[in-house]
């Protein structure tokens, strides 16, 4: 009886596996055929499987989850490999006033409607973090999708993320000791543990690049693709083990590799990213309870639009003090706007250690959720916006010459 019920429990998990992987490739296509980003659609083909969903899932979320995280990872690795060492070491260097600015902007509104709410100081710092991080995973695969890797503006929204990612790895670990009412020299340890992790991961890549790369070099794809891979988990794994996302782990190992291997890597993972990445927006809605939207539906558009603004801000001027032109601005700054993975951790995080204030997941979870579907959609039609206005500001200016 056991061996038949194992047997079934596996077969319904194939099953609705498939299902999923099956609307998400449907949700995909339909996306493309419009011109479109698929994310907005794979975090609805997340929603018909969530719980009171049209299809609630019962069997796949723990691979579906792990699946995501690795989605994510996958995504930082890829961005990473874009840039060099050098050019991390400059974008690091002339973003912190900038990532100064992104924290005082985008964190004290989600602060303050927590304290309007009448939450304590600890429910409004978490929702203070909610609205400050933007979506690493979802930016770096529009970038993909939109092929503005190359974009003069890019490096201003990589300094954004890098730098946002740094300081989650000291607010996370500081949440977690004031929710678990820990002592503060707890905190500090913490906090300090986690920036050690960052100091020493980051030397190894920015210093020991090259002669890492020649150490994996290797003719046989198969061999070069397990040891990547290899090195991509255990480096976001030990990251994550001491307080740091696994993410910029992964990122920085992405940084430290070097030509050729650079492009033998992006071949080899690129369809695993591609896989792994739609996975991370499914479970993205997965996590998204239907019902608990509609009561903080009307805050949460509020909240997106006043943070909408601060991080649109935030954006322009870091791609305006890198000499980014007008339509670059805006493309940077439209693509900060959008926040994901690290509010829903944040949400997890408060679950976990049982924060007593109801309000808080499915006012995030609202908040999250529709930026994620319309800011995509946002970023998709700013180019084309661009080029009507400026052909129309174009022909006022040719009238008047001619007047």
């Amino acid at each position: 009886m056991h061996s038949f019920l194992l047997n079934l429990n596996v077969a319904s998990f194939f099953i609705e596996l498939g299902l999923i992987i099956i609307l998400a490739a449907i949700a995909g296509r339909l996306a493309t055929s419009f011109g479109l980003s698929p994310i907005p659609l794979y975090l609805l083909v997340g929603l018909l499987f969530s719980t009171e969903g049209f299809l609630p899932h019962n069997f796949a979320q723990d691979f579906v989850e792990i699946g995501s995280q690795i989605g994510v990872i996958l995504l930082l690795f890829m961005l990473g490999l874009e840039y060099s060492s050098s050019e991390l070491k400059h974008v690091l260097k002339t973003g912190i006033p900038t990532g100064i600015l992104n924290l005082l902007l985008n964190m004290t509104p989600g602060v303050a409607f927590g304290l309007w709410l009448g939450w304590d100081w600890v429910a409004a710092l978490l929702l203070g973090g909610v609205t400050y991080a933007s979506s690493s995973g979802i930016i770096s695969k529009l970038l993909n999708d939109l092929q503005w890797l190359g974009n003069r503006e890019t490096p201003s929204i990589l300094s954004l993320l890098v730098i946002e990612d740094l300081v989650m790895a000291a607010y996370l670990p500081l949440m977690a000791v004031l929710l678990v009412g820990n002592d503060w020299v707890s905190g500090t340890l913490s906090m300090g543990t986690a920036a050690m992790t960052i100091i020493v991961v980051m030397t190894i890549a920015l210093t020991q690049g090259d002669r890492i790369s020649r150490i994996i070099a290797n003719k046989s794809s198969e061999i070069l693709l397990l040891t990547v891979l290899g090195i991509i988990f255990l480096t976001a794994g030990i990251s994550q083990q001491l307080q740091v996302s696994a993410a910029i782990g992964a990122f920085l190992v992405g940084i430290a590799l070097s030509d050729p291997i650079k492009d033998q890597a992006k071949q080899q993972i690129e369809p695993l990213r591609d896989l792994f990445a739609a996975i991370f927006f499914v479970f993205f809605g997965l996590q998204i309870v239907p019902s608990t939207l509609p009561p903080v539906l009307s805050i949460a558009l509020v909240m997106v639009f006043i943070t909408g603004i601060t991080k649109f801000l935030t954006g322009l001027w870091a791609a305006r003090r890198a000499g980014i032109g007008g339509s670059g601005q805006r493309r940077a700054a439209t693509l900060m706007m959008i926040r994901g993975e690290f509010s829903i951790v944040i949400v997890g995080l408060a679950a976990s250690a049982g924060l007593d204030e109801p309000m808080l997941a499915p006012l995030s979870a609202a908040y999250v959720l529709i930026i994620a579907l319309f800011g995509p959609i946002l970023v998709r039609f700013i180019t084309p916006m661009d080029k009507f206005f400026s052909r129309r500001f174009s022909r006022r200016k040719d009238n008047s010459s001619a007047e």
